[in-house]
């Protein structure tokens, strides 16, 4: 996994500087550079200083091309003809021999126009001039009719080992073109244009090689002189949310999200393979809203248990009576799935399954499109199974491997919690415009769930005396978390979700949903941080009786 990423405030300070230096008067390239650059087995040529730029030539070792300009954002370098000096490409610099002094050659950052880079002159070993070749357009490789076919989801290498950085992923079924063989690692060279050699490697053992690999070239090459490869994108988004005004994003905002991000990252949950995870974290007082991974459809678990609640309230013309109160607190504060299923028995009219389409209208009529359940829970004996609905939606559907039948994505539950908020705290929001909240409802929901304690996930990341309104869930390939924190320095939203296919472990989980809570925390209360994660031993066993919880939801007048 590459181990470095852009944060917005980098890629923002990156791109004035790039605008400072466009805005400079342009330095004069030396028309006779003493420097000069010659490719360590072969390097690519491109328009610009990045990997997806067009691809303008290639140079191979045994010729020395001077070095007309550096950039000083990228380890690029633009070299030029030999005879003439034009521009010919950009190229990695830890893909060339230096010779000379770098520091004398002039800071640019002109791309070169694919078409119209001069012929490139070919020196000979000796000094004498070959005949100009062109550089620009490269034939295309002739194939070599050995192929691999990908078993299972694997990483493409830059080099034939673990140690060297993925280039991209290859999934099961993918064919790839094999074009060397190594003679004493168990790996093959592949035809990879994505790389900035345009080649790139992959264990023999996780795929099934047709043809005769030792008919093609190989090497003995251990030491494959890493580049330092641009960093990539961020995927962050600004997203639409339900009931509130997009306002525009402070630059420390997004960098608490591309942190967040990286954090995300860098344990290992990568949206372009199948272990990936997603978080919406939005500042309820600005309104500033950023999501990663919010096209996921992931497994609702106990999470979407906000969505019922939320449906039985709207139908609720007075406060719960004794049994149905007992009933909400064993469903949000035990997380107990046979209350669960009674709520949606009151729903739906003493029938489980009509009570869970009923809570997916509700969420339809408030705008939520790609969050739904129409199921009861598992493991109730009351319950007689009949065949459930489903529903497809405009989000991906297969990544995170949901349940057909109970999904969510992370910004539409971020979005229904900052409906509550808005709801509790000022009477505004969706909820409000549906006609069928009152601003005691909303509270009586958030102090319900303040109830459900855990000790763990983002309850760690935030002091034991600050009110947080959530719903936790895990089943055995994902887990989540989603809140509502009223911290001292200001209230805010966060949900996030993680999944690894088949098992993942809690251990990953909660250490990584309570390093990125406590970032939240701090970043809202930089005055009164939170020193280290917290984790709270809870009782084996869960009793909402004599709960004052139970009594304050009957209270028609609480918080009043």
């Amino acid at each position: 996994m590459l181990s470095h990423f852009f944060t917005p405030i980098k890629r923002a300070a990156w791109v004035i500087l790039l605008m400072v230096i466009a805005a400079l008067p342009l330095v004069a390239q030396n028309p006779t550079s003493t420097v000069t650059a010659e490719a360590v087995g072969q390097a690519n040529l491109r328009a610009w200083t990045d990997t997806t730029a067009d691809l303008l030539g290639e140079i191979t070792a045994g010729t020395r091309y001077p070095v007309i300009g550096r950039s000083a954002l990228y380890p690029w370098l633009l070299l030029g003809d030999p005879t003439t000096q034009q521009p010919i490409g950009w190229a990695f610099r830890d893909l060339l021999t230096i010779n000379g002094d770098l520091n004398t050659v002039p800071i640019t950052e002109n791309p070169v126009t694919p078409g119209q880079s001069e012929p490139l002159s070919t020196p000979s070993p000796t000094g004498t001039q070959s005949a100009p070749v062109q550089t620009t357009p490269i034939p295309p490789t002739a194939a070599s009719n050995v192929r691999g076919i990908v078993q299972g989801e694997i990483n493409i290498r830059y080099g034939p080992g673990v140690d060297y950085p993925r280039l991209g992923v290859a999934d099961v079924g993918d064919v790839l073109e094999i074009t060397g063989w190594h003679t004493t690692l168990p790996w093959v060279q592949i035809d990879y244009p994505q790389s900035p050699t345009g080649a790139a490697w992959v264990n023999i053992d996780v795929i099934t090689i047709e043809g005769d690999v030792y008919s093609l070239p190989a090497t003995g090459q251990t030491n494959f002189n890493l580049p330092t490869l641009t960093p990539t994108p961020m995927q962050l988004e600004d997203p639409m949310v339900v009931g509130a005004t997009p306002v525009p994003l402070s630059a420390e905002f997004q960098q608490l999200g591309g942190t967040l991000w990286s954090m995300m990252l860098a344990a290992g949950f990568d949206p372009v393979t199948n272990r990936l995870g997603s978080f919406f974290l939005m500042d309820a007082q600005t309104g500033e809203a950023i999501t990663f991974g919010s096209d996921i459809a992931f497994s609702g678990m106990s999470v979407n248990k906000i969505a019922i609640l939320a449906a039985l309230y709207d139908q609720l013309v007075n406060p719960p009576d004794d049994q149905t109160a007992f009933t909400l607190g064993n469903a949000m504060i035990c997380s107990e799935n046979v209350s669960t299923n009674r709520m949606l028995s009151l729903l739906g009219d003493g029938n489980p399954y009509t009570g869970a389409e009923r809570v997916t209208a509700f969420l339809d009529r408030v705008g939520f499109q790609e969050t739904f359940i129409f199921t009861p829970y598992a493991n109730d004996p009351y319950i007689t199974p009949q065949a459930p609905l489903s529903r497809i939606t405009e989000v991906d559907q297969t990544a995170a491997q949901p349940d057909p039948y109970n999904q969510m994505t992370v910004n539409e539950m971020g979005g229904l919690l900052y409906n509550m908020y808005q709801c509790s705290a000022n009477g505004t929001g969706a909820l409000i415009d549906l006609g069928t909240f009152t601003q005691v409802e909303c509270r009586q929901m958030l102090h319900l769930m303040n109830g459900n304690r855990i000790g763990s996930l983002i309850e760690a990341g935030v002091p034991a005396n600050v009110p947080i309104s959530h719903k936790h869930g895990w089943i055995n390939d994902t887990h989540g978390d989603a809140a509502l924190v009223l911290s001292p320095g200001g209230a805010y939203v966060f949900v996030v979700v993680l999944h690894n296919p088949e098992w993942l472990e809690f251990s990953e989980s909660e250490l990584l949903i309570a390093q990125m809570s406590q970032l939240i925390y701090n970043y809202f209360n930089p005055d009164a941080p939170l020193a280290e994660i917290r984790y709270e031993d809870v009782p084996a066993t869960c009793d909402v009786f004599g709960s004052p919880i139970i009594e304050d939801i009957q209270d028609p007048l609480f918080g009043e």
